[in-house]
């Protein structure tokens, strides 16, 4: 059996050239060459050329067929048609930003997505434009061309080898003993993610299930989704680093959008029950050891200060401004609980509350 991978290098990537291998499967990858890793065993061949140039692809495959082709890199829209005909069974990656009111949450009521967001849910229209509406047309083109193919929608990929780590907004202020950091509209804010081994693992699902999973488009996520604070919270015990977290509205707060990769505090969290119920996912690794992981494999494998990551995470870093926010947060802040002291009244909830609740069962 032969397979073809069209990327293979990223935080996925490996794992999913790796399970091929122990399949069976006589595995190539093809990608720019930009990118190498160590993970990728040398038996495996590479086919160096640009996934996003029709003609160069083209002359790099020849005539050459697959059982089994893995895209998951390139221009899909282009790549789905060029690959008709030379494979037996197609998987395509792309994205979740498909439904409607993802890239405009205000065009839905009420504002922001269903939480959690089911893969029958409706899909971006006219009122989306630019990347949504591409992402939709290339679902589209996947089936046309592949209408037995299996296409995932791949949320926030994290884990080693991310080109652009979220995680390192925090790991960093970690590492310069920052005594706080600042998290918008309380932190609360959920948003799917997928460690790269466990959307590998979701991808090779779909390999061992053939008929399940033909014809079929799939969230893929980690099964438990952490908020922005609880993910603070986990990065910073797996670093030993005690710090305050500071909560501020988002409005006193735009500095911190980097932290959420986008442009407000709506929810983003996708249904993955279809993948569960059909191929039997489950995490190999629960959300909060990834987490760990990551951290730790970030401080052993910084991106450079100022560097490529860094400008493409557009966090600006400036701790001066962070001081002086702050500071007149906290002083504003001190004049409000002096009002809110007086508040007429206290909410009990008797479930938290032992003494009440044991009044109430016997009233």
């Amino acid at each position: 059996m032969k397979a073809l991978v069209i990327g293979g290098t990223g935080p996925t990537g490996p794992f999913v050239v790796n399970g091929l291998l122990a399949r069976g499967y006589e595995t190539a990858i093809l990608h720019t060459g930009n990118h190498e890793v160590d993970t990728i065993p040398p038996e495996v061949e590479h086919i160096h050329t640009n996934p996003f140039d029709e003609a160069a692809t083209t002359a790099a495959l020849g005539d050459r067929k697959f059982d089994l082709i893995v895209a998951m890199y390139g221009r899909l829209r282009m790549l789905a048609p060029l690959l008709a005909g030379r494979t037996e069974r197609f998987i395509s990656v792309g994205g979740v930003p498909v439904y409607k009111g993802y890239g405009r949450p205000n065009t839905i009521f009420p504002p922001g997505l269903p939480v959690p967001t089911r893969e029958d849910a409706p899909k971006a229209g006219a009122e989306e434009v630019g990347k949504v509406l591409r992402i939709i047309e290339t679902e589209a083109c996947v089936f046309k061309y592949h209408p037995e193919a299996t296409h995932l929608r791949y949320p926030l990929i994290y884990g080693p080898e991310q080109l652009l780590p979220r995680e390192w907004l925090i790991v960093r202020r970690i590492l310069d003993k920052r005594p706080f950091i600042i998290v918008p509209d309380a932190g609360l804010s959920l948003r799917t993610a997928a460690y790269g081994e466990n959307a590998a693992h979701a991808l090779l699902l779909a390999v061992d299930n053939p008929t399940a999973a033909q014809g079929k488009t799939y969230n893929v996520g980690d099964e438990t989704v952490l908020t922005i604070k609880q993910t603070i919270e986990v990065i910073a015990d797996a670093l030993g680093h005690d710090w305050q977290v500071i909560d501020m509205p988002l409005a006193q707060a735009r500095h911190t959008l980097s932290l959420l990769s986008t442009s407000w505090t709506y929810h983003r969290m996708t249904d993955i029950s279809a993948i569960r119920e059909d191929l039997g996912y489950r995490d190999l690794v629960p959300a909060t050891e990834a987490l760990s992981r990551t951290a730790r494999w970030l401080v052993e494998n910084p991106p450079a200060i100022g560097g490529r990551e860094e400008k493409g995470l557009q966090d600006p870093f400036d701790y001066d401004f962070e001081d002086r926010l702050v500071a007149s947060w906290s002083k504003a802040l001190a004049d409000v609980d002096e009002v809110s002291k007086d508040a007429p009244s206290a909410f009990r909830d008797r479930y938290a509350d032992g003494r009440r609740g044991e009044q109430n069962a016997k009233a």
